[in-house]
């Protein structure tokens, strides 16, 4: 797999129940000596209108949101296409919400 960057979008193998969707990716590539994980926020497109939606549309996805709910590791042998990536602002949006939503204010 290529090395990843923090902001961009790639469709992801979440696994059966969850199925091939669109992630946001959150983390840095991992080193060598890392775990070959990243950390992503899944996008949906089954919206509930809660405050763990985040709405980013982009030509390349469906109409949804990525839901900060859900972020978890998934491992690189999941990771299939790069579909996109955020705008920095975008990214810096989805970081301030993070920061609101699971209180981690310094």
């Amino acid at each position: 797999m290529k090395r990843t960057l923090p902001g961009e979008i790639w469709r992801v193998d979440f696994g059966m129940v969850a199925k091939v969707r669109p992630a946001l990716i959150l983390s840095d590539f991992p080193d060598d000596d890392e775990l070959a994980l990243l950390v992503v926020i899944p996008h949906t497109t089954a919206l509930r209108g809660n405050r763990w939606e985040l709405t980013l549309p982009k030509p390349f996805l469906q109409h949804g949101a990525f839901h900060l709910q859900q972020i978890q590791p998934i491992s690189l042998a999941r990771f299939d296409v790069r579909l996109g990536q955020l705008t920095p602002e975008e990214l810096r949006l989805v970081k301030e919400t993070l920061v609101e939503l699971l209180n981690l204010h310094l």
